[in-house]
């Protein structure tokens, strides 16, 4: 053994036993007087030498110290990489990781602990960089309260001893420069936690990974796809006004098809593109909302249960065959809505739970730091390097990918520190109250950020109770999201849609209510994938009476949902009446529509989201109280609705007569907001829809008496279970 001291030994002890903790004091080069001595780890080596890193001249062989230990002096301090022997006469040159200084700067470091840095995804993490001439991968993990951290990969056999990690101090942050490793390579780091344990982690802020049920972390290459559509980009912010037709269609990608004797999920983004953007446009919807996409370990937590933020599912290919999909959706006209989910993570022991040997991600009170329904850890949004990662995850969806929106999965269990929890299961605030302070300033303050960095797109919130202001200004007390969910009007509908038409009557306002507070937020209708799992049926299932019945129910449904005030939000499966209730494993019953009545729904979609798009009167007041005005909205006994839309000026009204009722109502006295001729642009018991063919022959004439305080008055007939569409022409 070279004499280098008792505590170099201890030091090697160290090493060899995976405890170092501070590698660049021990390993890579030193100076000394008369020249440099050279350290390296290389556990089965049979023999390391040195040569020159810009010819490889040899430089000089270094001594084997035993247990991988090679030790050697190099005269000066030229840069020189590694010639390592292998059993077998397996001979590699690689560069010493230890002979490279930081590559983080101090205001990256800075930023990131200030939860301030938005461009984590191209800092942080597994980045392919050049250093001082040398490509490889610089990596870099938060961790500290760690005792050391190693990245191990398919470059070092996965040993935890052969890359230990700089420390950041001040910043927590581990970070090493492994020359000579490139994209696709697989790692994960190891950490040793503070309270002893010695875990594997992937990579918080991985851009790729591993397809599961493997769980590495996968060093991605850098994000540059070139992208094709500035035009879409430069209009989507018209195309995403408040006063803009928006229809969603709310698509899980691993479901939505699956080619004939292929596994499920296999296909990808191309194929999706190919398959899906054509339909969704023959379909008239103006956007794709897809269930998260970001890397989730349990493919039956639909990806509501992700563990990468930062990475799409490895499930359907790379980031750029993502950004391929993004593109050739924008060069369809069709908006890409992402479901997003900082509400919660799971527990999966190579995610981000106790990931440094302490609750670092998490809340330790399991009062604040456990979500009871879904068994998943709750982020701690106070600690601001946990914010700012989430913050710019969501910012990388968005200004990486192109993204148009951003739905924020389950904010009501953000804003509650009582969510879903009993007395003496909660914490208080610091002002004794239930509502959680941390999440309402990170909700603020990503609407803000998306409102700055990413301009024209658009923020939605899946919010289930009265907290006032979810979709107001931040600059007026809110929380700044664009839209929010109705979950009001989709539960009440639904209610009222599945009682048998008998007791509807008793009912009457579970179809109504939805306008007294359809305004005071903007929102969008949403029948989604939660309302056809678990039991629940799907939207046909939920349909009383006989095979005729269930069909008009739905047809009139639907035609109520795409002429009410708000945005429109459907789940796959539900446009062509899907018997079955969805299953993540299975996909859309796409032979349903050789059947006539299934085809006949779909046809209705497709003419519903024409009509929506085309009549301003649908679209341009929906989050305006001027845009609706009830007619007839308490006759009880007939299950007759009545209600006028209305766009700016100019734009012919619509009048919306909807019969709930399996009883025709003929010679039904309306009021009209003006004399004359009214024409019946749909009428969802039209032949072409499955229906019996009533309605008023096409026209409505509308005398000058007045009626239900409107100037006009006419006598129409509203079908069984159906729907007309009435459009002034004119004056009579």
């Amino acid at each position: 053994m070279m004499p280098y001291g008792d505590n170099l030994s201890a030091l090697t002890v160290a090493l060899i036993e995976g405890r170092l903790d501070d590698p660049f004091a021990f390993l890579g080069p030193h100076p000394v007087d008369d020249g440099t001595i050279v350290r390296t780890f290389q556990p089965g080596a049979e023999a390391v030498s040195l040569v020159a890193r810009d010819g490889g001249m040899a430089l000089g062989m270094l001594e084997d110290q035993g247990g991988g230990l090679f030790v050697g002096r190099l005269a000066g301090n030229a840069p020189y990489a590694l010639s390592i022997t292998w059993p077998g006469g397996t001979v590699q040159e690689t560069e010493d990781a230890y002979s490279f200084g930081p590559f983080l700067g101090d205001l990256d470091l800075h930023l990131f602990n200030e939860g301030r840095h938005w461009d984590l995804g191209r800092v942080f993490g597994a980045q392919p960089r050049t250093v001082e001439g040398v490509a490889g991968v610089g990596f870099s993990v938060w961790a500290p309260n760690a005792r050391r951290v190693s990245v191990i990969g398919d470059f070092n056999g996965w040993d935890g001893r052969r890359h230990p990690m700089r420390l950041r101090h001040g910043a927590g942050i581990w970070e090493l420069f492994v020359p000579r490793v490139g994209a696709g390579t697989s790692y994960k780091f190891e950490v040793s936690g503070a309270d002893g344990s010695v875990v594997e982690k992937a990579d918080p802020i991985a851009r790729a990974t591993e397809l599961p049920p493997a769980t590495a972390s996968v060093v991605a290459p850098a994000a540059d796809y070139s992208w094709s559509d500035s035009d879409w980009m430069a209009e989507r912010a018209q195309r995403q006004r408040t006063d803009a037709p928006i229809s969603i269609y709310e698509v899980h990608a691993g479901s939505w098809l699956r080619p004939e004797g292929e596994p499920l999920g296999t296909l990808g983004w191309h194929a999706l593109a190919d398959r899906l953007i054509p339909y969704v446009s023959e379909m008239g919807f103006t956007h794709v909302e897809l269930l998260p996409i970001m890397e989730h370990p349990f493919a039956g937590s639909w990806g509501y249960q992700p563990l990468s933020q930062f990475a799409p599912s490895s499930r359907f290919g790379s980031a750029d065959e993502f950004a391929y999909f993004v593109d050739e959706c924008h060069r369809a006209g069709i908006g890409v809505i992402l479901d997003w989910v900082p509400a919660h993570f799971p527990t999966d022991a190579h995610g981000l739970a106790h990931f440094d040997g302490t609750h670092l991600y998490e809340h330790a009170d399991p009062r604040e730091g456990f979500h009871q329904d879904w068994n998943t850890l709750i982020y701690n949004l106070g600690r601001k390097e946990v914010a700012g990662m989430l913050l710019a995850s969501g910012l990388w969806w968005l200004e990486t990918f192109h993204v148009d929106g951003l739905r924020v999965d389950a904010v009501a269990s953000m804003l509650y520190r009582d969510y879903s929890r009993n007395a003496g299961e909660w914490v208080p605030n610091q002002y004794g109250g239930r509502e959680n302070l941390e999440s309402v300033e990170f909700l603020k303050r990503l609407n803000t950020l998306v409102e700055q960095r990413a301009p024209g797109a658009i923020t939605l919130a899946e919010e289930s109770t009265a907290w006032p202001g979810v979709s107001a200004p931040v600059s007026q007390g809110g929380l700044g999201f664009n839209y929010k969910w109705n979950m009001g009007w989709m539960h009440d509908t639904l209610q009222y849609v599945e009682r048998d038409p008998l007791y509807r009557s008793w009912h009457h306002n579970e179809l109504t209510f939805g306008i007294v507070y359809a305004y005071s937020e903007r929102f969008v209708l949403p029948i989604s994938h939660d309302e056809v799992v678990h039991g629940k049926g799907s939207l046909i299932g939920k349909m009383p009476g006989d095979r005729w019945r269930q069909f008009a129910n739905l047809r009139a449904y639907l035609a109520f949902m795409w002429t009410h005030p708000g945005k429109k939000l459907l789940f796959m499966g539900s446009e062509i009446a899907q018997e079955r209730e969805w299953n993540h494993d299975g996909e859309i019953e796409w032979g349903l529509i050789e059947n006539p009545e299934h085809a006949h729904i779909q046809a209705l979609v497709r003419t519903l989201n024409r009509l929506y798009a085309d009549e301003p009167a649908l679209h341009e007041r929906d989050a305006d109280p001027a845009g609706f005005r009830w007619i007839v909205g308490d006759d009880a006994a007939n299950g007759v609705f009545v209600y006028a839309r209305y766009g700016r000026d100019g734009a012919p009204p619509i009048v919306v007569l909807l019969n709930m009722t399996p009883d025709a109502r003929r010679d039904y006295a309306i009021g009209l907001p003006a004399a004359g001729r009214w024409k019946e642009i749909l009428n969802s018991d039209a032949v072409a829809f499955g229906g019996g063919n009533i309605g008023n022959g096409g026209w409505v004439e509308a005398s000058g008496e007045a009626s239900h305080g409107f100037p006009a008055s006419a006598r129409v007939t509203i079908p069984p279970l159906g729907a007309v569409l009435l459009r002034y022409e004119a004056g009579g």
